[in-house]
């Protein structure tokens, strides 16, 4: 079986999640510019934490005074998936792959990224993953720089313009595999509910920004186990 482990490949392939992540970490920098997050504080995040849902989570229960509690568990919810992703990267690795090699490699697993390393015929080595996260973290890290250093400089129209982008990014994930299957609609819209009724229902008004994330989150991923269950095949 063929094994790609081309750290040169791996970069190649990385380039275009690259470009898509510096405009993607560019609106983060702003929304972290905007709310009166330090360019160090903001870049940091980015550098630390590569998850685009996470970070904007984690930036509103920040700013909006959330505690320490509702800011883990909304993390822990949110990139729960990549643990997922994690262990079907771990089946494609070679089999000679070092534990601390896994441990590295799993703080670079995106959405992007194990579509990627996935997608690849046969198995894959450390060096091709390595060229695969590390240019994806540079673009991310450096995007989030430039958004919260530029801030100052653009007009507050496009500044606004360029704070929407994580919403168009989410929608574009959101719609494709809704266009096909009526059960991701169903579990969108359950969300997009809950979503409103914690808004606008004055009985639930205590409840923080934070805290209604992971309660939508939660309501709509039971929902959707107990509706549409996925059947086991037999062998």
């Amino acid at each position: 079986m063929k094994v790609e482990n081309s750290f040169r490949r791996g970069v190649l392939d990385s380039i275009p999640i690259a470009l898509a992540y510096l405009a993607v970490s560019f609106a983060f920098g702003i929304a972290g510019s905007a709310k009166g997050v330090p360019v160090w504080a903001v870049t940091l995040i980015s550098a630390t934490c590569l998850t685009s849902a996470g970070q904007f989570a984690g930036l509103i229960s920040i700013t909006a005074g959330g505690s320490l509690i509702e800011l883990i568990l909304s993390q822990v919810i949110i990139n729960l998936r990549y643990s997922i992703m994690s262990i079907a990267i771990g089946q494609k690795l070679v089999s000679k792959t070092k534990l601390w090699n896994r441990f590295l490699m799993a703080f670079g697993v995106t959405d992007e990224i194990f579509a990627m390393a996935c997608g690849r015929k046969g198995e894959i080595g450390p060096k091709y993953f390595y060229g695969l996260m590390s240019i994806s973290w540079c673009a991310w890290t450096l995007g989030t720089f430039l958004g919260a250093t530029a801030s100052g400089l653009l007009p507050q129209i496009v500044m606004n313009a360029l704070g929407i982008a994580i919403y168009g990014m989410l929608i574009a994930i959101i719609i494709p595999p809704a266009k096909h299957n009526n059960k991701i609609v169903a579990v969108i819209l359950i969300s997009v509910c809950f979503s409103l009724v914690f808004s606008y229902v004055k009985l639930f008004s205590f409840i923080s920004s934070g805290f209604s994330i992971i309660l939508c989150t939660l309501i709509a991923a039971g929902a959707g186990a107990v509706m549409f269950p996925v059947k086991e095949e037999d062998e």
